[in-house]
């Protein structure tokens, strides 16, 4: 039983996908398991779930936090989303590129984002429920994001006026995060 790992992306992002058991009363499925995760080196101590709905064509992200660094278990439980991850670690040879994934309650796949990632995600069914473990609690003050449409990443999100917050709206590019961090850096 368990999950079973699909693929690994941009050195950290896993896709999964889980046993699934289903008679003619359901189904059931192991969502995370720590032996797993513990045997692929990945994180076991998990202090937070988030749970979100959203209408169609809302797009939430490109959403990280840097303190402290936060990892997600993502997974889709109700409708569609297309789910996408940007490294954006400092010293990666993948820094600033992106991928996404089609997660469904369908299909009951699950991603792990490794800290330094900013996640974001497009509900394409008219309402979809995104739920994630985390492996930080949250920190108003250690959050950011990355614009959703930053040209020099270059997402292609196969949709044209999505629902955004004011918080998305005025997200800052990768570029000025990462001269951001720069100066703080100097600074010390």
């Amino acid at each position: 039983m368990g999950l079973i790992k699909i693929s690994e992306h941009l050195n950290g992002v896993i896709l999964f996908k889980p046993q699934i058991f289903e008679d003619e009363r359901g189904f059931f499925m192991e969502t995370w398991r720590s032996d797993q995760f513990e045997e692929w080196g990945l994180p076991t101590l998990f202090l937070q779930d988030n749970h979100s709905g959203s209408a169609k064509g809302v797009i939430r992200g490109m959403h990280f936090q840097f303190d402290p660094p936060m990892g997600k278990l993502i997974r889709v439980t109700y409708g569609s989303a297309f789910v996408v991850e940007i490294d954006i670690r400092h010293n990666s040879p993948t820094l600033g590129h992106w991928v996404g994934f089609d997660l469904t309650a369908e299909n009951k796949h699950l991603i792990w984002v490794p800290p330094g990632f900013a996640n974001g995600f497009l509900a394409t069914s008219d309402y979809c429920e995104m739920q994630y473990k985390c492996t930080a609690l949250w920190n108003k003050s250690g959050e950011s994001a990355i614009n959703w449409n930053d040209p020099k990443i270059g997402i292609n999100w196969k949709f044209d006026n999505p629902i955004l917050s004011e918080k998305d709206k005025k997200a800052q590019t990768l570029d000025e995060w990462l001269l951001q961090e720069a100066s703080k850096k100097l600074s010390i």
